[in-house]
């Protein structure tokens, strides 16, 4: 019959190492699974916070022209008008910094098991979309501003998920 009938009924790490001689891969671990599954929510939303803050930041960076023109005749009416270059720069460096934060801290997670990165991530993320929202309101872009509250929710959620201060 084999060696297969008497690793029947032992875990899959005493199996594999038994069989093959090959240590378990280090990405199975029953006690690493179930930190991610119960951390799913927090992973999946910063996973989510990663993609949309680096795909805006980028895209003021490869078309900062573009973006320049449009917020400077957005902001043409209000006092904000001669400060367009440097919040466009600041809000710019927010986006990408939030962005790699969560991507960052997805990593920490598996390396680590914390998701101390991630609510730090999702703090810097409300204050950047806090300060889109103060410009959006500035502008009288109601609903822009309002665009912004659902994002704003999503992130106040992530730091409930992450608060390592509970």
């Amino acid at each position: 019959m084999g060696i297969l009938p008497a690793l029947r009924g032992l875990p899959f790490q005493v199996v594999l190492t038994k069989y093959t001689g090959a240590a378990p891969p280090f990405f199975y671990n029953k006690a690493m699974i179930e930190s991610i599954a119960k951390n799913l929510p927090a992973l999946l939303a910063a996973l989510l916070v990663a993609i949309l803050f680096i795909q805006s930041g980028l895209d003021k960076v490869f078309d900062w022209k573009g973006n320049m023109e449009w917020l400077k005749s957005h902001f043409s009416k209000t006092f904000l008008a001669p400060m367009v270059p440097m919040m466009v720069a600041a809000i710019t460096v927010l986006e990408l910094a939030t962005g790699f934060l969560a991507a960052a801290g997805i990593i920490y997670f598996l390396a680590s098991g914390s998701t101390l990165v991630i609510f730090y991530a999702a703090v810097l993320g409300a204050l950047s979309i806090l300060s889109l929202f103060f410009g959006q309101r500035v502008a009288k872009d109601y609903p822009g501003s309002g665009a912004l509250v659902p994002y704003f929710i999503l992130l106040l959620i992530l730091i409930v998920l992450t608060n390592p201060y509970k």
